[in-house]
């Protein structure tokens, strides 16, 4: 189990699971029912108007939908080898964050004096008769052995199938048939407000079953996942090892994977996230095809072109997607793409975000020709791109490591006085020489002007630029000086704009800055 980023934790796993039940019943009680009428709820303190009646449909007890969907649902027990070093670094379910105090997770040194083994535990559901289950990508990766434990006590060992990090979902698979199985929702989904339950294996316990609604559906994670899910947001209560389990509706059918929890301490606070079933469904099928996810891939680095940085070029409220690196040799640089270019659609339909776009690129095939809509100084134009295999997210990663690590400098480094500085948007900025690039390892390639000294209490300072940053161009406009820097500030008081566009170079790729001209 790890932290996907501060208060989201994979794996899910906290909870008092009476918090809700009992918080929805505060101050309240039924009324005596009477013949031939509903049951009235009122107030315990006032025995008032009626408050409203319980909806219909609403589930006396979820005791028959647990009976019939619980032999689907199995615990995952890992054990898998893990870099000695990684043991002594903080767990973030660990109390007080103590380093080796993890949940649902035991070290033992490896007798053989290798790297210790580690036993991990979540859970899964079959989705057929002979055998196939899912879970989560988390739950199994780097897994030497999986063992699979049914309801009626047996114990299985499993295979991993197939595995697909983008979406954190896996498939395992056990030998035998005539098992019990339950079946993805991918039409009738259930609305925000419905009853769901979820049944796992938390705390290592076994076939545990906890209810509540459909919260929100589309929530972004702001993690890698996130790209290719929207998720559904829970509020029945999912804890430590329910990752990978279900969540079914009221007519036992899987609506999500359990995935994630929202908690700024590791403890429930009752906010879970499961992976939709129709994404389940189709990555499951192709990982039970293939063994792996194939998605289409451009070699392009984009970011989300937003209404602010429209506003700055005169765009009014445009929402689409901007490309701020290309992949040489990749597809979209032998199609022509350019950096800068603002990405409208691909193939018909619309991109109002860099999530879209990927997404788009993903479901595209090896050898498909994409057509981009792109915008390019100030005019529109098609771009047929021919779709690639998209790397692994590691490959991915080594691709656009910059070759110093580290993020953007953070301002406070001391910078030598140059005769030709110039002060515009609350930086100095300077040409850009054989000086600057030595001194801050700025690649040859990257042309610009060099941000030299940064006032911290500067819209461009709260925006993240900082000393040793290059800027590019500015409204799309390359520049070379720092006059070209002022010319097109002035250039946008004149024109009533806010802001100005920076494109920017820093020790970690490009990107694009909405800066206020004021």
């Amino acid at each position: 189990m790890v932290a996907r980023k501060t208060g989201f934790f994979v794996g899910a796993v906290a909870g008092v699971g009476v918090a809700a039940a009992a918080i929805a019943g505060v101050g309240l009680r039924m009324a005596p029912a009477q013949a031939a009428e509903s049951p009235q709820l009122v107030r315990t303190a006032n025995a008032g108007p009626m408050i409203f009646a319980p909806p219909p449909g609403a589930p006396m007890s979820f005791a028959d939908i647990f009976e019939k969907v619980s032999p689907a649902v199995v615990s995952i027990d890992v054990t898998s080898r893990v870099d000695a070093r990684s043991l002594r670094l903080p767990n973030p379910f660990a109390p007080n964050g103590k380093p080796g105090e993890g949940e649902d997770e035991n070290q033992n040194q490896d007798e053989s004096g290798g790297r210790p083994r580690q036993q991990s535990s979540g859970s899964g559901f079959l989705i057929s008769a002979d055998g196939y289950i899912v879970t989560n990508n988390h739950v199994i990766e780097d897994a030497d052995e999986i063992t699979v434990t049914l309801k009626d006590g047996r114990e299985l060992k499993a295979r991993l199938v197939g595995r697909d990090e983008d979406t954190d979902l896996a498939v395992i698979k056990i030998q035998g048939t005539g098992f019990t199985f339950v079946t993805f929702e991918n039409a009738a989904k259930p609305r925000v407000g419905d009853w769901v339950i979820a049944v796992g294996n938390p705390f290592g316990l076994g076939g545990t079953a906890t209810a509540g609604i459909v919260s929100a559906y589309g929530r972004n994670l702001n993690d890698d996942s996130s790209t290719y899910v929207d998720y559904v947001q829970i509020d029945a209560p999912i804890n430590r090892g329910n990752s990978g389990g279900p969540t079914f509706d009221v007519y036992g059918r899987v609506i999500g994977v359990n995935s994630a929890i929202f908690s700024p301490t590791g403890g429930s606070v009752g906010i879970g996230f499961a992976i939709p079933a129709d994404t389940a469904d189709a990555i499951t099928r192709q990982l039970i095809s293939g063994g792996k996810v194939v998605r289409g891939f451009i070699g392009a680095q984009i970011q989300n072109f937003t209404p602010e940085m429209a506003q700055a070029i005169g765009l009014g409220d445009l929402k689409a997607a901007v490309v701020k690196a290309i992949t040489p040799g990749g597809p979209a640089a032998k199609a022509g793409l350019m950096v800068d270019d603002i990405v409208l659609s691909v193939n018909g339909v619309k991109v109002e975000s860099s999530t879209a776009l990927t997404r788009e690129v993903g479901r595209g095939l090896a050898g498909q020709v994409l057509r981009m809509e792109v915008l390019r100084d100030g005019q529109k134009r098609f771009i047929d791109i021919r779709s690639g295999v998209r790397p692994s997210r590691g490959e991915l990663e080594a691709s656009i490591r910059p070759d110093s690590e580290g993020s953007p400098p953070t301002g406070k480094t001391p910078s030598a006085p140059s005769a030709t500085r110039v002060q515009a948007l609350g930086m100095g900025l300077t040409p850009l020489d054989a000086a600057g690039r030595k001194r801050f390892s700025i690649p040859s390639e990257i042309q610009g002007v060099v941000v030299e000294s940064i006032r911290a209490d500067s819209d461009a300072a709260e925006r993240g630029m900082a000393i040793g940053n290059v800027i590019t161009s500015v409204n799309l406009k390359a520049v070379r000086t720092p006059a070209d820097v002022v010319a097109a500030v002035e250039a946008a008081r004149k024109a009533g704009r806010p802001t100005i566009l920076l494109s920017v170079w820093f020790k970690g790729g490009l990107a694009s800055v909405p800066v206020k001209v004021n």
